[in-house]
């Protein structure tokens, strides 16, 4: 099981992103990805290339939401894409044939269709209701096992997920999780993360 974090530009500010990426990637996060909405493909490729070395020392797979030209220039892993943002083989293509294109779904049905598409993982979510998605209704527990069990692609479990209610998530059949804001406003990022895995391995 897998930790997915983002560097979600609404929960830290730019100054604070060298120091926060450092700490996601020695904390032990899995996969790490950039996301800035309300910033220019400027401003996402400056953090970007900030960001990429970091994660390139730790081994960690850097992936960039939104931008496949951005992922290109700075030789990303990969490119996430939501519902509406495009179609996936001209995404990897754009973003230098990038090895991992992922995309949003929000029901089974989405999610079929984006590995049906090439996705190599999906996200799956809101489980909860959270700031990160304003006005996205949550879709709940009920169908994180059956959407685990009919698409043979990784699924990221998202949405409000906490160490409160990160147990209930996997006890629903979570394979993998993105957590974003409880981790991005966590004073120590490296005992959040230790924590979360203790939790999703079973020890202390």
């Amino acid at each position: 099981m897998k930790i997915y974090a983002i560097l979600d530009l609404g929960y830290l500010s730019e100054e604070n992103l060298t120091t926060v990426t450092t700490d996601l990637c020695n904390g032990g996060t899995q996969l790490l990805q950039l996301r800035a909405k309300n910033h220019s493909e400027k401003e996402i490729l400056q953090m970007a290339q900030t960001i990429r070395p970091i994660c390139a020392r730790h081994g960690i797979p850097f992936i960039v939401n939104d931008y496949p030209h951005v992922a290109a220039m700075v030789n990303a892993d990969g490119i996430h894409l939501g519902q509406d943002d495009g179609n996936l083989a001209d995404a990897r293509r754009d973003a230098g044939n990038c090895s991992l294109v992922g995309r949003s779904t929000h029901s089974l049905r989405q999610a079929k269709e984006a590995q049906d598409e090439g996705a190599d993982y999906i996200g799956f979510g809101p489980l909860h209701a959270t700031a990160t998605k304003p006005g996205r209704p949550a879709i709940g527990l009920q169908d994180v096992a059956e959407v685990c069990r009919r698409v043979s692609i990784p699924v990221y479990c998202i949405g409000g997920i906490n160490l409160q209610n990160l147990a209930s998530v996997v006890c629903a059949g979570a394979e993998n999780v993105v957590i974003v804001s409880d981790l991005l406003q966590s004073n120590d990022i490296p005992s959040y993360l230790k924590r979360a895995r203790s939790m999703l391995t079973g020890k202390n």
